[in-house]
């Protein structure tokens, strides 16, 4: 499974193209991609038009919602963040702290374009989509 992170959605769905928008649109149906809870919030939030909203709505409940976060995942994501601050390295937002664990944990792979998942990927073992 791919997840993939807020950074590329709204990139997609702004129309700016990048190796990842172009990643996720050669992606989309024809193979297992999803979408997280939190990153589904983060993304229809910045709708100003309510057509826009609908539509964008629509094409992220067609691809599985994963949830997040949960108890085990935050005790997790505490420990994966601690570990990287002792490296000198602090990760600016929680939410891609949960990400990364979360795909760390379960398996999945993380489609991104956002810097602060670098470390999680060289030190902690989050495997990336190659674009």
């Amino acid at each position: 499974m791919i997840l993939v992170d807020s950074s590329v959605w709204i990139d997609y769905f702004n129309g700016v193209d990048t190796r990842q928008t172009d990643r996720l649109d050669s992606l989309l149906f024809r193979e297992p991609v999803a979408i997280g809870d939190l990153h589904l919030a983060e993304v229809l939030q910045g709708f100003d038009s309510d057509r826009d909203f609908v539509n964008a709505r629509k094409l992220l409940l067609a691809v599985p919602v994963i949830q997040i976060g949960g108890a085990d995942i935050a005790f997790a994501a505490a420990g994966n963040f601690r570990k990287l601050r002792k490296m000198g390295i602090t990760v600016r937002k929680t939410i891609d702290t949960l990400t990364a664990t979360r795909c760390i944990e379960s398996g999945y792979v993380l489609l991104h374009s956002d810097r602060d998942f670098e470390p999680f990927s060289r030190h902690l073992g989050l495997r990336v989509t190659l674009l």
